[in-house]
């Protein structure tokens, strides 16, 4: 099944006082990758969501925004160095023996010693983590289907492509072997015009070296080839872009080599039009996973 890379999935739930929205959005990216923000207290569970994320998406650059509203306010206990306040203490004492002075120690004056002193946020009873990959699981699901429905779009466009470049190369094919015909008219009559006869030896080893040179059989041979693997590649439900990518890779080599050996106008005009629909195909599969 072709998917396509590019989507978007939006998902919420709900646990007891806490209301989660999860948004993922996918763009075209050579490899997989994927960055999360959420609230830091709940950073603990990035690499859950990271690890669903990638059970839905192979390839891809992922953005994953989750979002944690709590309806209560949040609570706070103090954490108290008693250490370092049985320091001060002691030091308080031990300097008014030492310099005989009166011992003056009030509760408000260990309040003024901040470092000894703490307030950390109180975490919720319960986890959080059930009721954000229960977003976060709905989000992808939509962003799959999105990305499902995008991917047989791009399908059924490639599949046309595709018939298109076959036709053309059909077509070259056809007018391939009427090359050397043409160059060995065409020799002939020149070789009449400039002497008063045709060696007709000559004239065959002549039309022999450039029927080699212009023969295009391997090349056309190779390229049907990339084309049946390119169609069937499209049929497979797995990732595919990464193969896609390089069969078009491979199959715009052959008609380069082809349009450098064409010595035909109607094989080269066939030539142009195959480079054109490459260069189609080549954008379309940007676009799949």
């Amino acid at each position: 099944m072709t998917k396509s890379m590019t989507g978007f999935g939006r998902g919420t739930a709900r646990q007891e006082l806490l209301a989660v929205t999860v948004e993922i959005k996918s763009v075209n990216h050579r490899f997989h990758e994927c960055t999360v923000k959420m609230p830091r207290m709940y950073a603990e569970t990035e690499e859950k969501v990271k690890k669903i994320i990638s059970s839905y998406i192979k390839r891809g650059k992922v953005d994953v925004y989750i979002s944690v509203e709590s309806e209560k306010p949040n609570s706070h206990k103090l954490l108290v160095d008693w250490e370092l306040l049985d320091a001060y203490t002691q030091f308080v004492k031990d300097a008014a023996e030492r310099y005989g002075i009166e011992e003056d120690l009030r509760v408000r004056d260990l309040l003024k010693q901040t470092d000894a002193f703490t307030a950390v946020e109180i975490k919720e009873e319960h986890s959080a983590d059930d009721v954000i990959l229960t977003a976060l699981k709905e989000a992808c699901g939509k962003l799959s289907d999105m990305r499902t429905n995008e991917g047989k779009e791009l399908e059924n466009e490639l599949r046309y492509q595709v018939q298109s470049l076959k036709q053309n190369v059909e077509y070259a094919m056809e007018r391939s072997p009427d090359v050397s015909k043409k160059y060995k008219d065409r020799l002939e009559k020149t070789i009449r015009e400039y002497t008063n006869g045709v060696d007709e030896s000559r004239l065959l080893t002549e039309v022999a070296i450039f029927a080699d040179k212009a023969d295009v059989t391997e090349e056309f041979t190779r390229l049907l080839s990339h084309i049946k693997q390119f169609e069937n590649a499209l049929s497979k439900n797995e990732p595919i872009g990464r193969r896609l990518d390089f069969l078009t890779q491979e199959m715009h080599r052959e008609v380069n080599t082809v349009g450098s050996k064409a010595g035909d106008e109607d094989v080269a005009a066939a030539v142009i039009d195959m480079k054109s629909i490459l260069e189609k195909i080549r954008e379309q599969v940007q676009n799949i996973e």
